[in-house]
């Protein structure tokens, strides 16, 4: 994933016209300008999802399975890409297991802020790649909703 401009977390990608282009040349154009090395297929195609709202976007998700000197080669790509630093501050890597307080890890992470479907499109690639069981990713969920933090108050009074 990658750390946004705005401080969201969000996956790589970008706006595809598809008068010019098809989902994946258009996708796979964005992602030379982000990550360079990286190329995907119809076969790659996950789900898409439909936002509401002033502005409706279709998003289209597509993930890959990568070996760990592709993602290496990705990382050290980014860092050099025409929006880093700009509109993109970094890769972030989610972490794929909790430790036993059983908040440290995946819970943890998932507590952050997402763009958009980001979130939903995480955890649908993580049950349907089969990348976390199915009940420690529930349990993951569920920890992070417990924990929804109080709002700080700055008032300064007494209680």
């Amino acid at each position: 994933m990658q750390m946004r401009f705005d401080g969201l977390l969000g996956f790589p990608g970008g706006f595809v016209d598809r008068r010019y282009w098809s989902l994946e040349d258009g996708l796979n154009r964005v992602l030379g300008l982000g990550l360079g090395c990286v190329r995907l297929t119809e076969a790659d195609y996950l789900c898409s999802h439909l936002t509401e709202g002033p502005h409706r976007v279709v998003a289209h998700f597509y993930a890959r399975q990568l070996t760990l000197e592709e993602l290496h080669t990705i990382e050290i790509s980014a860092v050099h890409s025409r929006d880093h630093g700009m509109e993109v501050m970094g890769m972030v890597r989610v972490p794929l297991y909790t430790q036993k307080d059983r908040m440290g890890g995946l819970p943890n992470f998932l507590a952050n802020s997402f763009v958009g479907t980001a979130k939903f499109q995480l955890l649908f690639a993580l049950k349907i790649l089969n990348m976390v069981p199915e009940e420690k990713l529930a349990e993951a969920v569920a920890a992070t909703q417990r924990t929804k933090k109080a709002p700080i108050d700055h008032s300064g009074g007494a209680a």
